[in-house]
C-alpha cells in the first residue's frame, strides 16, 4: 500500500465518520429539541451536512469509477430535494397556523418596542 493510497484511506474514513456524526447528532437535536421549528432546523442542517461528508468518504473509497459518477449523481439529487422538501414541510407547517416562536419585543408582524433599562440600552 503507498503513502497516497493509505492518506486517501484516511480522508476517506474521516469524511465517512464525520458525516455519521451529524447525522447522529441531527437525531439527537430532532429527539430533544423543545417545538417543531427547532426539530425542523436540526433535522435539515445536519441531514444536509452528514450527507455531503458521507458522499465524499464514499467517493474517495470508490476511486476514480462509475461508483463515483453514480454517488455524485445522488449527491446532488439529496442536495438539492432536502432543502426542497424542509422548505415544502414548513410552509406546509406556516400556512396551517403553526407560528414559529417570537423573540423578546417580537409579536406577529409588528414588534414591540423594547423596554428602556435606564442608562439609554435598550
Amino acid at each position: 500500500m503507498s503513502v497516497l493510497e493509505i492518506i486517501i484511506n484516511l480522508l476517506s474514513w474521516f469524511f465517512i465518520v464525520s458525516g455519521a456524526v451529524f447525522v447522529m447528532i441531527g437525531a439527537v437535536g430532532t429527539l430533544r429539541f423543545p417545538d417543531f421549528w427547532s426539530r425542523l432546523h436540526a433535522a435539515s442542517i445536519t441531514d444536509s451536512a452528514g450527507m455531503i461528508l458521507l458522499v465524499v468518504g464514499m467517493c474517495l473509497q470508490a476511486g476514480l469509477s462509475m461508483v463515483t459518477v453514480k454517488l455524485l449523481i445522488i449527491g446532488i439529487f439529496l442536495f438539492i430535494t432536502g432543502p426542497t422538501s424542509t422548505h415544502a414541510v414548513a410552509n406546509a407547517a406556516l400556512v396551517t397556523g403553526l407560528r414559529p416562536p417570537e423573540g423578546k419585543g417580537l409579536t406577529g408582524a409588528n414588534p414591540e418596542p423594547l423596554e428602556n433599562d435606564g442608562d439609554g440600552n435598550a
